[in-house]
């Protein structure tokens, strides 16, 4: 997964969830923030982050803030990266070996999966949630509530239930992490959901990337630990 050009810069602000100011080359720009959530431990005043261009005549900006630097590491934050990247993994055999057929947003029941895939004779329906938040090694997901993941999770254990395979997939965003955990402080509930969706059969993985100004690529798979003690 690469970008075609980026560029240095260094954020200002963020007046709302979609737009930033940056400097670029001593003038304020203005770019498109690829993702929603909080990042408010990334984007602080002063960071350096790394703007994708865009020559779309379309765009209201000429720039995507895809990734920043946090005490030296690059965290990409483009939140349509982990799809990619996932994607990327499927066609190269890196998470499951003899895939026939790979769908995106792939409906089952009342959900909207990020893949459906067909592998040795399983049907298998697969989440991809990407994680942004660090914090000593540790990481987690999510950074703020999110309903729409708790639905997932229940919806993938559904699929368990009717004889399907059912996958949920952590792309961490950056180079180095020791384990990855949900964020119960954060959210109680989906913590408490991915604890049930394991207990269904629902496979959950956590891998990080490999992180360039420039690409992300998935890397190595780090272990997933739960409050009870529980790892995988």
């Amino acid at each position: 997964m690469r970008y075609p050009e980026t560029v240095r810069a260094k954020f200002i602000e963020r007046p709302n969830r979609f737009i930033a100011r940056a400097e670029l080359d001593g003038e304020e720009v203005v770019c498109h923030v690829k993702n929603t959530g909080r990042c408010k431990e990334i984007l602080v005043p002063g960071a350096e982050v790394i703007l994708a261009h865009s020559d779309d005549p379309k765009r209201k900006t000429s720039y995507d803030l895809v990734s920043a630097y946090k005490g030296g590491m690059l965290i990409n934050i483009d939140s349509q990266a982990p799809n990619a990247v996932y994607a990327e993994a499927l066609s190269h055999g890196r998470i499951y070996g003899d895939v026939t057929l790979t769908r995106r947003e792939a409906r089952h029941g009342d959900s909207r999966f990020d893949f459906y895939i067909e592998e040795n004779g399983r049907k298998i329906f697969s989440e991809v949630k990407g994680v942004t938040l660090e914090n000593d090694g540790k990481v987690l997901f999510p950074d703020a509530p999110t309903d729409r993941g708790v639905k997932h999770l229940r919806g993938l254990a559904h699929c368990i239930s009717e004889g399907y395979g059912a996958s949920v997939i952590f792309v961490v965003q950056m180079s180095r992490a020791d384990y990855f955990s949900p964020n119960y402080e954060m959210h109680e509930e989906f913590g408490t959901a991915l604890e049930e969706a394991v207990s269904a059969g629902v496979e959950v993985s956590a891998y990080t990337c490999e992180v360039s100004e420039q690409s992300m690529h998935l890397a190595h798979r780090i272990p997933v630990e739960f409050r009870n003690g529980f790892r995988q």
